[in-house]
């Protein structure tokens, strides 16, 4: 019965192309959003790596103080902030803070000849020993910073589990070695686990703390992380933008929720796809009632066909399979030329996404798309049954 269903749509697939092309544009269709979800579900899944529950961002402007002068008033700022009741910690950071739209990644290199390994892309946070207990941040090996790194004639840097994968043998002792990036060598003093800041919809990637000291005047300077106890809300907001005032009137302040900050940031995220899903549901729709309208004349002109095959015996229910069995041959012939565009998206690595991605989106598509078919047929396929032998 199959064999004879491939056959019969075969001799016939001139006069279903318009039906092929309606299915394959459904199934593009189908995979661009089961890429897109995936994608996102995929990377939503994977841990973020620090706890943003109760922790707050505070941005510095040092206004028109003098340049010699600010790195004092800082010092100061954060003496006051961490004596401050309500607060558990407080350490410096630099712009790409979780959640705040900000980027800074580098290059690493380790080894020499042709034994060098590399990264790309690594994104690089600068880090104080309290950054640690302010994020939650999950130490797999060796050490966090300490003050024995103060004197350390190489930048200390803890690197996560992914940059570790990249740089080192599997096996092989990351706690130690020393990697460059242009021309600058750090050693690694720890392996941390993910520290995802680009939040939950991004895509995980490398990362590495470079260790800031306490007498740092060059990096990470005007923005703050800052822990505080569960329950702590604008009292004790208005006190740390205060006491800032206090210590110097010409500075200013702002303090952002990283629980607010991640709502935003979803959001906007969320805003691209959600778009896309929406005009994607309009042409499924207009796909669907093109199948419905096809399939509708298809059972109207081939009337005759049909009756005499109820006349030779064939059942309503025998009829109706048949109708459900074409169009689900002809939706294998569109899926055919439709895996055939997509193969080339894993093959190519469109986007340097993970071919893992596209081969789901393939699958979910080709599921959606019989289900797609298979409901269309449906009632056509009544129709079909309902037909009398002829006479």
């Amino acid at each position: 019965m199959i064999r004879h269903l491939f056959t019969l749509m075969w001799n016939r697939r001139r006069a279903n192309a318009l039906l092929t092309l309606e299915i394959l544009l459904a199934f593009v269709v189908l995979f661009a959003v089961s890429s897109i979800g995936v994608f996102y579900w995929t990377n939503y899944r994977a841990p973020l790596g620090f706890a943003y529950e109760n922790a707050w961002q505070i941005g510095l402007s040092p206004g028109t103080q003098p340049h010699a002068e600010q790195f004092g008033t800082l010092q100061q700022v954060l003496a006051r902030l961490r004596s401050t009741p309500g607060v558990v910690a407080a350490s410096r950071s630099q712009d790409n803070t979780p959640f705040a739209f900000s980027n800074n990644t580098t290059n690493l290199e380790y080894g020499e000849g042709p034994a060098k390994r590399s990264a790309g892309d690594v994104n690089i946070y600068s880090a104080g020993p309290e950054l640690r207990d302010v994020m939650g941040v999950q130490l797999h090996a060796g050490r966090w910073f300490d003050r024995r790194d103060e004197a350390s004639a190489l930048t200390p840097i803890v690197i996560d589990e992914l940059l570790r994968a990249q740089l080192f043998e599997p096996g092989q002792e990351a706690v130690g070695q020393v990697v460059s990036s242009g021309g600058e060598r750090w050693r690694v003093v720890g392996v941390s686990g993910p520290y995802r800041a680009d939040g939950e919809l991004s895509e995980p990637k490398p990362s590495l703390f470079r260790y800031v000291g306490p007498q740092d005047t060059t990096r990470a300077l005007f923005r703050l992380l800052v822990r505080v106890r569960p329950g702590t809300g604008a009292a004790l907001e208005k006190r740390i933008i205060d006491d800032i005032r206090v210590v110097n009137p010409l500075w200013h302040s702002s303090i952002d929720y990283l629980t607010e900050m991640r709502i935003a940031q979803l959001k906007v995220r969320l805003i691209p796809p959600a778009i896309l899903g929406i005009v994607c549901v309009f042409l499924i729709v207009n796909v669907m009632l093109g199948l419905f309208g096809v399939l509708w004349l298809n059972i109207s002109q081939r009337r005759g066909e049909l009756g005499v095959r109820r006349a030779l015996g064939a059942s309503e229910a025998a009829i109706s399979r048949q109708v459900v069995g074409e169009i689900l041959v002809l939706t294998t012939f569109g899926l055919v030329l439709g895996l055939l565009v997509a193969a080339q998206f894993p093959l190519l690595g469109v986007f340097n996404v993970k071919a893992g991605v596209y081969l789901t989106a393939m699958a979910m598509a080709a599921v959606g798309l019989y289900l797609l078919a298979t409901l269309c047929a449906l009632y056509p396929s009544r129709l079909a049954a309902g037909i009398q032998p002829a006479v």
